[in-house]
This record gives C-alpha cells, structure tokens and sequence, in this order.
C-alpha cells in the first residue's frame, strides 16, 4: 500500500471516530421539559356548600344549603396569580336572629378580587369584595329589608386536573350592616354576619 493510500486510510478512520459519538447523540430522543401548569384564563363552574349563622357546627337547623354559579377571569405572573369573579347563589333560608324574631338569607350575588399563589397545579388563594343579598321575613317578622349591601371575605385553595378542570373548597364570610326588621317590638336594625362553606368545580377555557 502506498503512502498517500496509508494516509487517506488513517484520515478517514479518524474522521469516523470523531462523527459516530455525535451522530449516535442525533439520534438520541431528545427530552424536554413538560410545560408547567397555568392558571391564566377565563372560567366557569358551579358550587355548593352551607350557608350559616356561625360557628362552631355549619350543619344546625337554622342554616341552609347552597348553591349557585360562578365565573370569573385569572392572570397567572410567576407563582401570583391575580383574579376577578362574580358569583351568584341561593342560600337556603339561612336563619339570622334580631329584635323579636328571625330573618332569612335567600339568594346572594357577589363581585369579589382574588389573588393567591400556586404551587404549580395547586392554588391558595384569598378573595374580598361586595355582595348583594336577598333577606326575607321569618318567625315573628312581618317586613325585612329585602336585597341589601355588605361586604365579603373570603380564602380557598384550588386544585387543577388536566383538561382545564379545576376542584375548590372555600370559606366566605359576609357582614351585611343595618338591615331593618319589624316585629312586634317594632323596627330594628341588625348588622348581620353570615358564613358560607362550600365545595365548587370550574372549568378553564
């Protein structure tokens, strides 16, 4: 064999040495990294829960269960996560003492802000803001106020699922000031304190 044969020869064993390690790595699978979950997005869903007059036992007679819908808009920001929703409910005749008798809680909307922090698919979360609620006459009461303005607050943790479903449990409490009542020991005003426990679903899209 001549030299230059012998040179070309050890040239193209080396130059395959060098590409065989790249070109196995080229045909390694590549691998990336799952995107992480987001909470950004709009939503709808619906819950269901009590609504009581106080604690300790949200299950005694005077209270009432409830029920409605929800929808609202999220803006996840790194961990924060930053929201508005509206809800409205039907709250099952939860009973509420004042002077002379008893009034009830009927129905309930609320425009309420949101902000919490995820830890990834897993979402705590605090809520505050107005509602609107519906009283109506119970024992002894011959007139009530009938939709009257207070304030919420509120907190909860979500948990997200694959297919832009989402399960929350949350805590609401609401205080509903001067509400007017007419018994027979005459007209009152009572500042009224409602809680709200309750389960929900929602759907991102």
């Amino acid at each position: 064999m001549s030299s230059q044969a012998k040179i070309v020869l050890t040239a193209g064993t080396l130059a395959l040495g060098l590409l065989g390690p790249a070109m196995a790595a080229d045909l390694s699978p590549a691998y990336n990294d799952p995107p992480a979950f987001q909470w950004s997005g709009a939503y709808v869903g619906v819950h269901g829960g009590t609504a009581f007059t106080g604690m300790p036992n949200p299950f005694a007679d005077r209270n009432g269960l409830s029920g409605g819908v929800q929808a609202g808009y999220n803006q996840q920001m790194g961990p924060a996560v930053l929201g508005a929703e509206i809800e409205g409910s039907y709250l099952g005749g939860a009973e509420h003492d004042v002077r002379g008798g008893k009034i009830k809680e009927k129905w309930r909307g609320a425009a309420k802000a949101k902000a919490g922090v995820s830890f990834d698919q897993t979402l705590l979360f605090g809520t505050g803001g107005v509602a609107l609620t519906k009283f109506g006459k119970g024992d002894n009461v011959g007139s009530v106020d009938g939709w009257k303005v207070g304030y919420l607050l509120g907190a909860g943790i979500e948990q997200g699922f694959a297919g832009g479903l989402s399960a929350k449990v949350e805590y609401d409490y609401v205080r509903t000031p001067d509400v007017e009542a007419t018994s027979a020991l005459g007209k009152s005003k009572t500042t009224i304190g409602s809680h709200e426990l309750k389960a929900g679903i929602n759907y991102r899209f």
